[in-house]
């Protein structure tokens, strides 16, 4: 690992997070010289003599190996470089490589989510909500030959640190670009109305996955996590004819749930009220039919009992009808045998007040 990579500690411990400027650094000359002389103290001079300069030497080495240990932390993948070329992966937690310059390692963050954002643009002060539209990214033409201005956001992260260090050039522009590409292709094949209403849903996971599909065939390591419509509006210079076409399909709406609503409370009504007249007029029609049935009946009986005894029947009908007519009258008696002489007093004048 290059010692830039260890918090710019070289093998010997120095560090270069001091308070001044940093100087040059250590003359490898002195070092040796400065340690021979130690050593020269510690031990007898022909042993130093002899084995001094390989002592040395093989503690530069153990140093210069040990510098190849590293840790990843847990949000970190490790990706060892061998002479510039990519080797392998490794996972969270203490590893080993050869040491600079033979190998290097880099570790990106690996669940950091990352946000792009197409179609406009946030102020970088957290404290501003400024957003400026970038309308060459956000007006597009929907299936219904509609324009629609539409701000989105992509989240991504890292799910294979080494196609991402060294496939693509550029990951955020890799990104944008295939962001906006896919979600010009599932615009282009919507409506406007479905769009602007309850169509975002569907709109979002289908662009998801075709950003993903464009991501994987370019091998870029990403993954993307999700597709997040911030606003989708008609161009600013019709809006407001829009509104206009919108509220009348409201309006539109509201009268045919009202014509729907009357519907459905007049049809049964008129069904039951048509119902009812079927029923009064079958039962009209048997009280007819029975009447007519007993009638004929009554008519052959008499008949049959006419064959018998034609003046008994005809003296019974008389008196039948007479008593029919006469019931609800009111009637004066008059004796026949009283006499031709006697002059009769009907009280006309009184009867007719009763009849009245």
């Amino acid at each position: 690992m290059s010692w830039s990579d260890n918090n710019n500690n070289d093998p010997w411990g120095s560090s270069g997070n001091g308070s001044g400027r940093r100087g040059p650094g250590p003359n490898m000359d002195d070092v040796i010289r400065n340690a021979q002389n130690k050593f020269k103290g510690m031990m007898p001079g022909s042993f130093f003599g002899k084995l001094g300069p390989m002592v040395i030497i093989g503690i530069l080495i153990l140093i210069w190996l040990a510098s190849g240990f590293y840790r990843v932390l847990p949000d970190e993948q490790g990706v060892v470089l061998q002479f510039g070329k990519y080797t392998n992966t490794t996972q969270p937690g203490l590893n080993y490589h050869l040491p600079y310059p033979i190998e290097r390692v880099f570790t990106p963050k690996v669940t950091k989510i990352n946000r792009i954002d197409v179609g406009y643009r946030q102020s970088p002060d957290s404290r501003v909500t400024a957003i400026r539209d970038v309308e060459e990214e956000s007006l597009m033409l929907t299936g219904d030959e509609n324009i629609v201005d539409i701000d989105f956001s992509v989240f991504w992260l890292i799910n294979d640190a080494g196609k991402f260090l060294f496939n693509v050039q550029s990951p955020e522009l890799t990104v944008k670009s295939a962001a906006e590409t896919a979600m010009r292709e599932s615009i282009g094949q919507a409506t406007i109305q479905s769009i602007l209403t309850e169509g975002r849903t569907e709109i979002e996971d289908k662009t998801r996955i075709l950003i993903q599909e464009i991501l994987d065939e370019y091998g870029t390591g990403i993954t993307i996590t999700q597709v997040q419509t911030q606003k989708a509006d008609p161009p600013a210079q019709v809006i407001d004819a829009f509104r206009d076409v919108q509220a009348a399909r409201a309006d539109r709406e509201r009268q045919r749930n009202e014509a729907e609503s009357y519907a459905n409370d007049i049809i049964p009504r008129a069904r039951g009220e048509a119902e009812q007249i079927l029923q009064s007029a079958e039962g009209y029609r048997q009280k007819v039919i029975a009447d007519s049935e007993g009638k004929a009946a009554r008519f052959l009986s008499i008949q049959e009992e006419y064959a018998k005894a034609p003046s008994v029947t005809k003296k019974r009908i008389f008196y039948e009808t007479m008593e029919d007519v006469f019931s609800d009258m009111d009637k004066v008696i008059i004796d026949k045998t009283g006499g031709d002489s006697v002059v009769p007093y009907l009280p006309l004048p009184e009867l007719k007040k009763t009849q009245d």
